[in-house]
This record gives structure tokens, C-alpha cells and sequence, in this order.
């Protein structure tokens, strides 16, 4: 009886051993509006000045930083620095000021002078005034949902709200296909690692940037660009 129960045991356990474990397709909240747990600077080991939670809400303001903060010296972009992700989708709310700037990293590591030369980047910025606030020519390229210097988002299937108001963007990576969703609706997609993307990859802003979109794992970022900034609703699923 006990060398028919230990078999049942063995065959089990092997049984088990060789299936495959199945991905949770539960959604991993990175910021719920009441704690900061996991954030931090890039290449820092604490939230850097000028971030905050105010009404439930991530906020970068200006209004923030403190006199004896003036001589920090680190970077002003955040990471959520718990968790490595490869193959995900990433949802987030976020909403900026009249000529507001910033981005969302992924596949970020550290060690660099700055995320842009080496994670990609769905753009955040406000398409409509920022040529005109800051007297600067802006492409297709550093509008909104544009995977940054890379690929353009659909036109015509765009739909930004005014600056302070809030939108919406969703990021879905697979290695056989990137989505930016903004506000509901697909604005781009594009095959990472592909001939195309090589192409874009090394003739452009990128060129001089050997390592920029290399890694098939890194970390959530934020980009802090000098304006007031407002996130909430965080999460990611793994695929």
C-alpha cells in the first residue's frame, strides 16, 4: 500500500513538473493612490524632491521642492523599482499643464546619465500649446502616444484631451508586436527588433545612443521635464 502511495505521489509531482506554469493575467497595481511603495529617482534609492501624493494623486510640482533640496543633484525621474517586466501591458491616467512635458519609460535600466538613451518612450506632452510656450518646432514625432523618435501616431485615430484634463494611455508589449492606446483607441503599433525598427533605430536621434532599446527587461519609468505633472491608476499585467 505505502509503494502505491509513494508512485502516486512520484507521478504527480512529475506530472506537475511538466506543465507549463500558466501567466497570471491579473493586472499588478504599481501606484493606488495612497502609498509610494517601490518608487524611487532613477539611480537613486529615495523619491527625489519635487514629487509628491496629493489628493490620491502622483504629482510632480515645483511648488514641492524644499530650500534644502536645492542642492540635490540626482535625477528627477522616477522608476517603480521593485520589479523587473518584459512582455506587458501597462495602463496609466495622467494629466499635464499648458505646455507640460513627459514620458513613459519601460525596459529601463540604470547606470545611464538619463532613461531616454536607452528605454523606450510613449510621450506625454501637450501637443497643442508647447510649440507655442516654449518657441520650439515640435515634430510628429514628439507628439503624444509617439513611441519618442521612433514611430507616429495615427492621426486619425487620436483623441487627446486639453491640457488638465485627464487621458488616458495603455502600452502593450509583446516582442512580436508594441500598441500605444490613447484614451480608448489604438494609435500605433510597430514590430520591436524588426528591420524597420533597426532602420529607425540607427539613423536617427538614437544613432550615437548604442544602447537605447537593447533590453527585453527592465523597469517602469516617469519622466520629470520641468513641468507640474499628475498620475494615477498605475497597473501593469504581465503577458
Amino acid at each position: 500500500m505505502k509503494k502505491i502511495i509513494l508512485t502516486l505521489v512520484l507521478i504527480s509531482f512529475w506530472s506537475c513538473a511538466d506543465t507549463p506554469k500558466k501567466v497570471s493575467n491579473e493586472w499588478i497595481t504599481l501606484f493606488d493612490g495612497s502609498s509610494l511603495n517601490g518608487w524611487r529617482a532613477y539611480n537613486g534609492d529615495r523619491m527625489p524632491p519635487g514629487w509628491k501624493i496629493i489628493n490620491s494623486v502622483l504629482s510632480f510640482t515645483t511648488d514641492q521642492i524644499l530650500e534644502e533640496d536645492y542642492d540635490y543633484k540626482g535625477s528627477r525621474d522616477i522608476i517603480y523599482g521593485l520589479e523587473e517586466f518584459d512582455n506587458f501591458e501597462l495602463y496609466i491616467e495622467w494629466n499635464i499643464p499648458e505646455g507640460g512635458n513627459s514620458g513613459i519609460f519601460y525596459h529601463l535600466k540604470e547606470g545611464y546619465d538619463g532613461p531616454p538613451v536607452v528605454s523606450p518612450e510613449y510621450q506625454l506632452i501637450d501637443d497643442e500649446k508647447y510649440a507655442e510656450i516654449h518657441d520650439y518646432d515640435l515634430q510628429d514625432w514628439q507628439m503624444t502616444a509617439a513611441d519618442y523618435a521612433m514611430y507616429v501616431p495615427d492621426p486619425s485615430q487620436k483623441v487627446l484631451y486639453p491640457a488638465g484634463q485627464w487621458n488616458s494611455s495603455r502600452i502593450v508589449f509583446t516582442p512580436e508586436n508594441v500598441e500605444h492606446w490613447l484614451n480608448g483607441k489604438k494609435v500605433l503599433s510597430f514590430v520591436p527588433w524588426s528591420e524597420d525598427w533597426y532602420k529607425r533605430r540607427n539613423s536617427g536621434k538614437w544613432n550615437d545612443a548604442p544602447d537605447y532599446g537593447k533590453y527585453r527587461t527592465g523597469y517602469i519609468g516617469l519622466q520629470d521635464h520641468g513641468s507640474n505633472l499628475s498620475f494615477k491608476n498605475i497597473k501593469i499585467k504581465k503577458l
